[in-house]
């Protein structure tokens, strides 16, 4: 894959694929965004500000969980830290972190709060879908070894120094299934969106599809950086995704009655 777009002219500097991506999903996110929230007869420009606040508290939040998950290995060698710079941390991390940030931001700019969540739940997989190509090309978030015909090999050095990942080995393409995911998920909620019944019906159908097929495509993932809840059986991912669809089908149960 190509971990490195190119070189930036004068200064030597690569720039790396996944950091090209990022910034075009953070552009595209910001666009649909406003598209929505005028659609919602919301101030475009308010939730423009609330989904920069997420787009930002999500990231650190995503790396802190990187962090965390392998803690002893950060405190021993410090150094280390500066390897997150390089990767997309745990998404889930940045989701629990997002939530609270962008709840800060919506009430500040006294927006409606289940509002701003259902279009922060089209928003997410839009970014989840460019964001995931990023992973391909940097070769995080690879997946178990496999002789399907779609298998995938990584062979960049840059990629392997960075992220671990094996060279020359077919592999699931777990980066493609959680990208190809999110765009379905992405056309299912926006559906959802137009036909909802009631505000943040689509935020919580997010958080109980996103979780469900998030815990189904960990399956297929070989990379240990994500860590494990119960190791080889449970990953963290897992069991968060998990504890997110089951706290999602609890809330739609209890809006649906309330909408009733």
């Amino acid at each position: 894959m190509y971990p490195i777009l190119f070189e930036l002219p004068f200064v030597g500097l690569p720039l790396p694929t996944y950091g090209m991506l990022l910034a075009i999903a953070f552009l595209v996110v910001l666009k649909v965004s406003a598209v929505l929230a005028r659609g919602s007869g919301l101030d475009p420009r308010d939730m423009v500000d609330v989904s920069f606040t997420i787009f930002l508290a999500g990231l650190v939040g995503a790396k802190l969980l990187l962090i965390l998950l392998d803690l002893p290995a950060y405190l021993s060698d410090p150094r280390a830290l500066l390897g997150t710079i390089r990767s997309a941390g745990v998404f889930y991390g940045g989701l629990l972190l997002a939530i609270p940030a962008g709840i800060w931001m919506a009430r500040r700019r006294n927006l409606p709060l289940w509002a701003v969540a259902d279009i922060a739940a089209i928003c997410l997989p839009v970014g989840l879908a460019i964001g995931r190509l990023g992973c391909f090309a940097a070769g995080c978030c690879y997946g178990t070894p496999t002789d399907l015909p779609w298998a995938v090999s990584f062979t960049d050095p840059v990629a392997a120094e960075n992220t671990g990942v094996p060279l020359y080995e077919l592999r699931h393409p777990t980066q493609i299934y959680l990208s190809l995911n999110a765009a379905v998920l992405m056309v299912v909620l926006l559906w959802r969106w137009r036909h909802r019944r009631f505000e943040g019906q689509v935020f919580l159908w997010f958080l109980v599809l996103y979780g469900v097929t998030r815990s189904f495509w960990e399956l297929f993932r070989g990379d240990a950086l994500r860590g494990f809840l119960i190791p080889g059986v449970l990953s963290t991912s897992q069991s968060i995704g998990l504890a997110s669809a089951a706290v999602g089908l609890f809330l739609l149960f209890r809006r649906r009655r309330g909408a009733g």
